[in-house]
This record gives C-alpha cells, structure tokens and sequence, in this order.
C-alpha cells in the first residue's frame, strides 16, 4: 500500500472511533475546505459540529446523532503519484464495499456505502483532482449507511474538492527529516519528504518503504505507561536518550518488519518510526535508527 494510504488507514481507524468522542469543540475554528454554511446546504438533514481542523489537512465533525465525518485531502508531488495513490483508494475502499461512479467531483469520483451487515457502516466519497485527492467518510451511529446518506456526501465533496489546494501538506521540506536521514533505509533515487502536519513528516520511496516522525504533546506519566504496556511488540530501553526513551520491534501484529523509536523530552514526545514494505536488511534494527532518532531528539 501506498504510505500515505497505509498512514490515513491507520488515522481513519484510530480518529474516528477512539478520540473523535472526547475531543473538544472549538466554535472559533473553521474549516478551509467547507464552509459551515456550505456543508449545511449539502447535508441539511444532518448536523455537524466541526471537531478539529487537522492542521489544513482535513476537518473531523461529530454529528447530533453520535455520527462521525472525517474530511481528508491528500496532496501528491504529481499528476501521476496523485493517480497512483488514487487507484490504491479505490481499490481499498472497494474491498469493503462496491463502488459506482460519481459524478461532477473533481476529475473522477467513486463512492459507496458498506454492507447491512457490516460491522461498522460507512458511506465515503473518494475523488481524484489534479495532484490532490479528497475523500469524506462518515461512520453513522446506530443506522445503515445507504445511498440516502451518500447522495449529500456526494454534494459536499463537489464543494471541498474546489478548495483542495489550501491544504497546508508541502512537499520537499521538513522541520524533523533531511534526506540524510534515508540513508540506508530508502532509496535516495527515488525519495519524497513530505511535512504531514505541524508536528509530523514523512519520506518514502517508489517502493513505499517509510521513514516517519511524529512529535506530541504528552506527560511524562503517559510516556511511563507507554513504556510498561503489553502488547505484540518487544520493546527495549534507550538510555542515552533518557530515562524515556523505549524502542518497539519484532510486532506480532501489524507490520513486523517495523521499528519504532519514542524519545521525550520538555513535555513532547517524539515517535521515530522506519516501515519497510518487506524484509529490509534493517528490520526490526533499534541500533540504526538511533541515528536518526538522536538527530530528532537534538532538535525537541
């Protein structure tokens, strides 16, 4: 899968059914994509609460009912990098439910709706414009998703897919990665650096090998708990990085030929991770990537 697909899988996943509920309103902040305004006139029958703006890249909403909305805009070096991730959408959005042609968003649009049986309904629009692509998903609360809900968001995407280019999403530039940091992990030849929010960045190549940074605010408590937690990964103190500092490898579960680095310091934590496709010659290596992990502890 393409990273910035894998990335957006795992984030739909853990934004839509775990923080979105416990995140607070915050009626001062707007949506660049979709106006207030505009989404009621797509969505009249429902209303929405915006959540969060992520940092240009996407807006969440938490419905009256309990539903959920989760707008996302994914920016691409290129036309044909843009078409690319766009079929692996398609495709994966099509695995969990069939699809039909949209018409009237952007250069192309599929969308669909899951399955009564499904164990979580969804209805989502994806649609391919220029080096971008926009998709909305809304996760409704104790009803099907059918076409009566896919029809408005239908309507809303052909208003945020002429706004997509005010994504905040860069390309070529981070405040925690260089290029140098890829050394022996991507392949340089065919590298991107791509900033994904205010405080993350990623780079990858042609074959979707990933270097990722993630800084957060978090109490040392929390980091304390994250270092005792069981779950399928080993994990392994870093103590030249303080007495925070934990690497994860050899996952039973998810990829396991990953490896993570966490390292605090003044109240932030920073998550170093490396994901390789397939079997990479630094595998489940806590040793190297310490390298890069160091560089980012420098700058917190």
């Amino acid at each position: 899968m393409h990273p910035i697909a894998r990335l957006f899988s795992c984030l739909a996943l853990i934004l839509a059914f775990a923080a979105v509920p416990v995140l607070p309103v915050r009626a001062a902040e707007t949506c660049p994509f979709i106006s207030a305004r505009e989404l009621a006139g797509a969505m009249p029958a429902l209303k929405w609460s915006l959540i969060s703006n992520q940092d240009g890249r996407g807006c969440i909403y938490q419905g009256g009912r309990g539903d959920t909305m989760m707008l996302t805009v994914f920016r691409n070096p290129d036309k044909d990098r843009a078409r690319e991730l766009y079929a692996t959408f398609v495709k994966t959005l099509g695995e969990r439910m069939p699809l039909t042609a949209v018409a009237g968003v952007g250069d192309e649009g599929q969308g669909g709706t899951s399955a009564a049986g499904a164990e979580r309904q969804e209805a989502s629009v994806v649609t391919l414009s220029g080096d971008y692509i926009l998709q909305i998903t809304v996760y409704p609360t104790g009803r099907r998703a059918d076409n009566a809900l896919l029809g408005p968001i239908a309507d809303a995407a052909r208003v945020a897919v002429a706004n997509v280019g005010k994504s905040s999403e860069r390309f070529g530039n981070c405040e925690w990665l260089t290029a140098a940091d890829a050394d022996g992990f991507l392949d340089k030849s065919t590298l991107e650096v791509q900033r994904t929010g205010a405080g993350s960045c990623m780079m990858f190549d042609r074959e979707a090998n990933t270097v990722m940074v993630a800084v957060i605010t978090m109490s040392r408590d929390t980091v304390i708990g994250m270092m005792k937690r069981a779950g399928p990964c080993k994990h392994v103190a870093i103590p030249e990085f303080g007495s925070e500092a934990f690497g994860e490898h050899s996952c039973t579960k998810g990829n396991g030929n990953a490896v993570t680095i966490y390292v605090w310091k003044k109240g932030r934590q920073a998550s170093i991770l490396f994901a390789p496709v397939k079997p990479h010659p630094e595998s489940g290596s806590v040793e190297r990537l310490k390298a890069v992990a160091g560089r980012v502890y420098g700058k917190l």
